[in-house]
């Protein structure tokens, strides 16, 4: 049920993600596939948009020279009117880009984890944010969120574990990164007032849903972090067959799955993830069992839920949030 908000009574919202979507693992036509999929099934979710991703090999995607880019930018520009949100997965899905050198130089920290460091100020993730959304602006991308790039590097993992608060397996993003976000959505810099952003991975798969928290917000303008409460069975960033299942999600006959499981519960939404090396129609092991799940929820559970892009949810949230008691804090 859609707790308050007196929209889609008695219906548990249900979204994706995609990550590390780009245009180079799978050609620019398979993004429009995917596109005309989401648009034809009336479906919603969030496909990241990672501006600097591979700028070494094959250039800024927002300095565009292929035509692969060009391709691929005219898909990433109508994904908004197809039902998906692009979240900026930071700049390089890597090391923290230097934009006064049009670089990322040697040994700098994982952008990933920068968002962990408890030194770094508002002024300093508002500049960084801000940049990264400037880019997009360039090709007329524009970014309704944030999603956290991971890194599972040896270095990485040991500065996580020494981040973690005592007694907590994963650690707590410096809450500077939510008032930078903030800040930019009040200016008008993201698509929307609100903005949706994934982290805690690690926690995902357990039995309780997750619930949406909103870490700031200021009039019509709020920043949620929703963390998904159904992992990847569509092959992983590693587009592996045996970590493919459309069963774990719903079964054929839609009795059974992780998707009916949440919806039986009447949790407020249920949000699943993929990731574009397994999930994309060109070459991605997951494409037919993604094509099922979405196929099998509109014939068993199309009277029990709604879908939404997540910065409609959260629009939703911070609505909510302004007119009564907050849903979540």
């Amino acid at each position: 049920m859609i707790n308050g908000m007196g929209n889609a009574m008695n219906k548990t919202i249900l979204s994706f993600y995609c990550d590390d979507t780009n245009h180079y693992c799978a050609p620019p036509e398979a993004f429009k596939t995917f596109l005309d999929f989401v648009a034809a099934e009336g479906i919603a979710g969030e496909s990241s948009v990672i501006i600097g991703s591979g700028w070494q090999q094959h250039g800024l995607l927002s300095r565009p020279t292929t035509d692969a880019q060009f391709a691929y930018l005219e898909q990433v520009r109508r994904a908004y009117s197809c039902g998906i949100d692009s979240h900026f997965e930071l700049m390089t899905h890597s090391g923290r880009f230097d934009f006064a050198k049009n670089q990322v130089p040697d040994g700098a920290i994982p952008e990933g984890l920068w968002l962990f460091e408890p030194a770094v100020t508002v002024t300093e993730y508002e500049a960084y944010f801000h940049a990264i959304i400037s880019e997009g602006e360039r090709v007329g991308v524009r970014f309704t969120g944030l999603t956290q790039p991971g890194c599972s590097c040896d270095a990485c993992k040991l500065r996580y574990r020494q981040l973690c608060p005592i007694g907590q397996t994963v650690p707590t993003p410096n809450p500077n990164v939510w008032q930078a976000l903030l800040n930019l959505a009040k200016s008008g810099k993201f698509r929307g007032h609100t903005v949706p952003c994934f982290f805690d991975g690690d926690n995902l798969g357990k039995d309780a849903a997750a619930p949406a928290t909103r870490k700031a917000g200021d009039g019509r303008s709020g920043v949620y972090n929703l963390m998904p409460n159904a992992t990847d069975r569509f092959g992983i960033w590693t587009n592996d067959p045996t970590k493919v299942d459309p069963d774990y999600y719903i079964s054929a006959n839609g009795q059974l799955g992780r998707i009916v499981d949440l919806v039986r519960a009447r949790v407020p939404y249920c949000l699943f993830f993929a990731h574009w090396q397994s999930l994309n129609p060109a070459n991605g092991v997951g494409w037919k069992a993604f094509t099922q799940v979405i196929q099998r929820v509109q014939k068993h559970l199309h009277q029990e839920v709604v879908w939404m892009r997540p910065s409609e949810y959260t629009d939703l949230l911070q609505n909510s949030s302004r007119s009564g008691p907050p849903l979540v804090k």
